[in-house]
């Protein structure tokens, strides 16, 4: 399924000639495709949304009884023809799609990371995967993250990448990399090496562009722009790879998101609170992500939120006219008779 998803976005980048604007349609594609999940779901939220204060009604009056509570939910929830498990069913059927897809984002990123690796190690400069603001898709949008690789992202990468992307260079290739690398680490750098210790062999090759001046200058730091965040410390690069925006938009989409839900408060004030904080912790867990990770899956986290809330409108306004014109069929009927 990786590779299959990963045959997708790079089919879509060989046609617009860009990673960026090939994830959005990318996302746009798979939420298309999840479009029947999604509606299964909404309905059935809606069912749900619909009997609460019947559920309200049955948790006040059998506090003190759960056995009876639970017999007469049941009974409701049979009665209205709801599923408990309706809402939550079809997203979790669509889960190992979304994580495949996410898999396969992150292999194009690591085999676009390698290669400007060894673009530098080879002394040429990489070739960045752009868009709009960002200088390199495949590192954070962040003023505190350069827009060459760094040795967090490099780690990131596993062995089974570093050496297909060996196997594919010439022969000769493959010893130049190895000769800059040794002269500078004593380390070889082959197949063998990262199967059998990747993690000194990757260090081996950071240490090495760590040492070239052209990529120290490009890594380099402001003077006086050290901040000390308690949990560890951050700086401003010279030559920044973002202003930091799809972090913040896609924490503040997924506020949106968490916003939008349909409202199922309930006579239980401690699931009451738990859903008051999982309202807070979504979007700043997201920010988390997303300033930690590559700018090309924070584009996609925007993009996702952006595409479910435009889906979710259009089911829920489809859905209004649907009840809307039962009940005005209904109401015709009862005067007829």
């Amino acid at each position: 399924m990786n590779e299959f998803l990963k045959g997708i976005l790079d089919g879509i980048n060989s046609l617009l000639g860009n990673y960026g604007w090939s994830i959005i349609v990318f996302t746009l594609l798979i939420k298309l495709v999840l479009m029947p999940f999604d509606y299964k779901s909404r309905v059935g939220m809606r069912k749900t949304t619909k009997i609460q204060p019947q559920v309200a009604a049955l948790q006040k009056k059998y506090a003190n009884d759960k056995d009876k509570l639970n017999t007469k939910m049941a009974e409701l929830y049979k009665k209205e023809g709801v599923n408990p498990l309706s809402s939550c069913l079809p997203m979790l059927l669509t889960f190992p799609i979304l994580i495949a897809m996410f898999n396969a984002m992150r292999m194009v990123s690591n085999e676009h990371l390698v290669q400007q690796a060894f673009d530098i190690l080879l002394g040429n400069e990489p070739v960045l995967e752009n868009w709009l603001w960002i200088k390199n898709l495949w590192m954070p949008d962040s003023p505190f993250a350069a827009a060459w690789p760094d040795l967090n992202s490099l780690s990131l990468i596993p062995a089974d990448i570093w050496q297909k992307a060996l196997t594919a260079l010439p022969a000769e290739t493959v010893d130049a990399l190895s000769g800059a690398v040794q002269s500078a680490t004593g380390t070889v750098v082959s197949y063998e090496a990262f199967g059998t210790n990747a993690k000194a062999t990757i260090e081996a090759i950071y240490n090495t562009m760590a040492a070239m001046p052209t990529y120290v200058d490009q890594v380099s730091t402001l003077p006086g722009f050290n901040f000390n965040l308690i949990i560890t410390t951050v700086s401003v690069m010279k030559n920044f790879n973002g202003w930091f925006l799809l972090p913040l938009l896609s924490a503040g989409s997924q506020y949106l998101m968490t916003a939008m839900q349909p409202s199922q408060a309930s006579g239980d004030a401690q699931q009451n609170s738990t859903n008051n904080f999982m309202k807070w912790f979504f979007p700043l867990f997201t920010l988390y992500l997303c300033f930690s990770y590559t700018a090309a899956f924070a584009l996609y986290w925007v993009a996702s939120n952006l595409i479910a809330m435009v889906q979710n409108w259009g089911i829920n306004k489809y859905l209004d006219a649907k009840e809307k014109k039962a009940a005005n069929a209904v109401a015709v009927e009862g005067k007829v008779k």
